[in-house]
């Protein structure tokens, strides 16, 4: 059996032989998967109350490690998000009591973002869950081919430019 990305190629191949058509082959695929994965996930983290947004927001503070916060500015950096968009998540999340903003002591212009106990426990709870979730989503690849896919993948997204971010 073949994927819809091997019958495209196919009829590319087909039509213009004169063309190679492998990047389709990978590209087509991943942004095929991307959009199955991105509404599975919706579709996850909805059944926990919480937008992938929020998740993100939630994990960021989580992951920076207690108070489990971090001030705008670096959480700006840390989630390549625009000034707006995490204005308009904050807020929202900051309304369902999951994280609150704190003014900076030393700079009252600086805003610091920090997780609630609240926001704490939603994503305790919910992060081995999502971690399962991501888990199932891979099982068609055995544990060797997941770590060469996610190889390959961090090759491809460093020869982007896409490297880690220097600690806060």
């Amino acid at each position: 059996m073949t994927d819809s990305v091997a019958a495209v190629v196919e009829q590319w191949r087909r039509e213009r032989p004169d063309i190679d058509f492998a990047p389709l082959g990978v590209v087509g695929r991943l942004m095929r998967i991307s959009r199955m994965w991105d509404r599975e996930i919706k579709d996850f983290l909805a059944e926990h109350g919480l937008e992938p947004g929020e998740f993100d927001v939630l994990s960021t503070l989580r992951r920076s490690g207690a108070p489990y916060e971090l001030s705008a500015g670096t959480f700006l950096k840390t989630s390549l998000v625009t000034t707006g968009a995490i204005t308009l998540r904050v807020d929202r999340m900051h309304d369902k009591g999951l994280v609150t903003r704190i003014r900076d002591e030393k700079d009252r212009r600086s805003v610091r973002i920090r997780l609630t106990d609240h926001g704490l426990e939603v994503i305790d709870r919910v992060l081995p869950l999502h971690i399962a979730n991501e888990e199932r989503l891979l099982k068609g690849l055995a544990p060797g081919e997941r770590d060469q896919v996610a190889a390959a993948l961090s090759t491809l997204l460093v020869s982007y430019g896409d490297t880690a971010a220097p600690p806060a």
